[in-house]
């Protein structure tokens, strides 16, 4: 998302960042021929009459057209290319034609003074890009230089674009981690803050997976490179990055057209104040008029609104990646602006999608401690996520050599003998099988009931547990005015309870991935009738299809998941629901800031090309009147860089 993209597409000004200054550093050697200019202005301004009293003026010509050319050159080959490319009015046109105009009529200093505070005012649009490209610099400063590659014993440094997929890199402390990759050796911290901008390190140990971008704090790692550099999460990120501003939102498509009419009948409009008067009112100079009509040109150029429009979303974009928060393109922060209904996936979502026993309820005789060890046994060569939850829960190494004639019963659950004991582990359909008595069928969430020697011994409960902000998140959506509604494939008591306890408006349970499509289509049914969008907030693996169908898709931890990146308009780099009201809000005040620049431009504007049709405004307010416009629209559109 260059500098230059950001606005030369409605202005056709590319020239800007042919300065060095383009990156929003000045140096001196940028400056230089900008001091020269302004001195020569000076000199030519305050020594006016001398100069002028020379034989036919050449003492002024010869230091003020050098002041014009220096200051004015960009603007004038600018004009002159995009001439010949049939792309004649835009704001170098009329800035070329007014300040030839001045030359023409003898007004060297207020020609020069046009270019010159032209200049100024790109100095500052220059700035302010470089600064919200600075904003997501963190984004391209965690491009990892070098890898240290491990081969034959020995660890070299190459170009991690050099790495293959199944080679075993070294990441030091302090260093960045080059690729993606999973740990085969190895404990450390981790910083991820680049990629997803939470400030809490995070811990990760041998078969972990680990990502190109995160600074590695503590340990040494060795890591096998699970992908190509080309094919990392961080490149896919940086890609989206510098393309986002291709995704034009219709206030920047809008003020393009408006430019495009606007211009040619700026122009028009001119020619009739010079032309027309001196034909039809007595005693009307052709002078006089003529510099109406040049002092209308430059208070007509579009600068402010065709310069600070794109600089305010591109601030938009910027200051919410610094967040975490990944927005494709501008349109989809005008798209988030009309959202009235989010929609969320449960799992890995609103929860952890980690389960963890709740709760250890025995009877017969048995305690807690011995039910849970007794769990664990029987558990110990099972691979589901209940059973790697008991596992954790018991938090002791397991002795599973008791335990034998192990079998797994689909849909039911686990029958095995432990130290001489018939044991039963499953779900509440098993204890009906096999004839156990027992007084509990429902228990919200999800329950591995144990048997044992034909009694019944109790039971452990399994539940996902709520992201830490998930209700504060819908708390703060309904405090935007927005309804939350979930969909979930979960049963239809899980759903209950995770529903009632964040507070949402609907929620639906037991759905396939077919029909999440379906309910979100009602959705946006609904929504279609009040001119409103619907969000859909997933983990983007299996919720690809509907993040894709949604108006605004929106994936949850984006950063391990390719089809989260490749199909969400927004990717949330952290896990945190509450990005997601983030991320609505920092849109509503990036529109804000840019219809406030838009009504500002256009109010100045139609206030001094009035006074300068009447002959009131003279070329140095009609300076100020563009450059003023435009400076002004560029700091206030600098306001979301500074505080999204």
């Amino acid at each position: 998302m260059s500098g230059s993209q950001s606005h030369s597409g409605c202005c056709g000004h590319g020239h800007s960042h042919g300065h060095n200054h383009g990156s929003g550093e000045f140096t001196p050697r940028s400056l230089a021929p900008f001091a020269i200019a302004f001195i020569l202005f000076l000199i030519g301004l305050i020594f006016n009459q001398p100069l002028h009293n020379t034989p036919y003026a050449i003492a002024e010509y010869a230091v003020l057209i050098p002041a014009y050319l220096i200051s004015g050159w960009s603007v004038l080959t600018t004009a002159g290319r995009n001439i010949l490319r049939g792309r004649i009015f835009d704001e170098n046109f009329l800035m070329t034609i007014a300040t030839l105009g001045a030359i023409a009529i003898h007004e060297l200093p207020e020609a020069v003074a046009v270019m010159l505070f032209f200049q100024i005012g790109e100095l500052f649009q220059d700035y302010s890009v470089g600064r919200s490209r600075r904003s997501i610099k963190s984004l391209l400063e965690v491009r990892p230089d070098t890898a240290n590659l491990k081969a034959d014993g020995d660890i070299r440094e190459v170009s991690p674009d050099s790495v293959s997929v199944g080679d075993v890199i070294v990441v030091r402390p302090g260093e960045k981690v080059p690729l993606d990759g999973k740990i085969i050796e190895g404990k450390s911290q981790v910083d991820t803050s680049a990629l997803t901008g939470e400030s809490v390190p995070r811990t990760v140990q041998t078969g972990e997976a680990v990502l190109a971008g995160m600074i590695n704090q503590s340990g040494g790692l060795t890591v096998r490179v699970t992908k190509l550099f080309g094919e990392s999460s961080i490149s896919k990120i940086l890609e989206l990055v510098e393309n986002a501003s291709s995704k034009k939102a219709k206030t920047e498509k809008f003020i393009t057209r408006f430019a495009r009419y606007y211009t040619p009948v700026v122009v028009v409009l001119s020619l009739a104040v010079a032309i027309l008067p001196p034909l039809l009112i007595a005693g009307a100079t052709q002078a006089e008029w003529a510099y109406r009509a040049l002092v209308l040109l430059v208070i007509s150029c579009p600068c402010g609104l065709v310069i600070s429009i794109p600089l305010g979303y591109f601030g938009g974009v910027g200051g919410a990646a610094k967040r975490g928060i990944l927005v494709k393109g501008s349109t989809f922060l005008d798209a988030l602006t009309q959202v009235k209904t989010v929609v969320f996936d449960k799992t890995g979502t609103l929860t952890q999608g980690n389960f963890r026993v709740t709760e250890v309820i025995s009877q017969n005789g048995l305690s807690q401690e011995q039910l849970l060890e007794l769990a664990a046994q029987v558990e110990s060569q099972s691979t589901h996520p209940v059973a790697q939850s008991i596992r954790q829960a018991y938090g002791q190494p397991v002795d599973g050599s008791g335990v034998q004639d192990y079998e797994e019963i689909s849909g039911y659950g686990i029958r095995a003998n432990v130290n001489g004991r018939a044991v039963l582990a499953g779900n509440d359909r098993l204890l009906h099988r096999e004839d156990i008595p027992h007084d509990v069928c429902t228990v919200e969430g999800t329950v591995a009931h144990l048997g044992v020697d034909g009694e019944y011994s109790g039971r452990i409960v399994i539940a996902d547990e709520l992201k830490p902000d998930a209700v504060e998140a819908i708390r703060v959506l309904h405090g935007q005015g927005i309804e939350t509604a979930m969909l979930t494939g979960d049963s239809q008591s899980v759903a209950d309870r995770i529903a009632q306890a964040l507070g949402l408006d609907q929620y639906r349970a037991e759905l396939l991935p077919e029909d999440k499509v379906t309910a979100l289509e009602e959705f946006l049914r609904r929504a279609s009738q009040t001119q409103s969008k619907v969000a859909f907030v997933g983990d983007g693996i299996n919720d690809a299809p509907v993040i894709a169908r949604a108006d605004v898709g929106i994936a949850m931890g984006g950063l391990g998941s390719d089809a989260a990146i490749e199909t969400a308009d927004v990717v949330i780099m952290t896990d945190a629901p509450s990005k997601v009201a983030e991320a609505i809000a920092i849109a509503h005040r990036t529109r804000r800031i840019v219809w406030q620049n838009i009504f500002f431009a256009l109010a100045v504007k139609a206030v001094f090309i009035v006074l300068g049709a009447l002959g009131i405004a003279t070329l140095w307010t009609a300076v100020f009147a563009d450059v003023g416009v435009a400076l002004l629209a560029i700091l206030n559109a600098g306001r979301i860089i500074r505080n999204p």
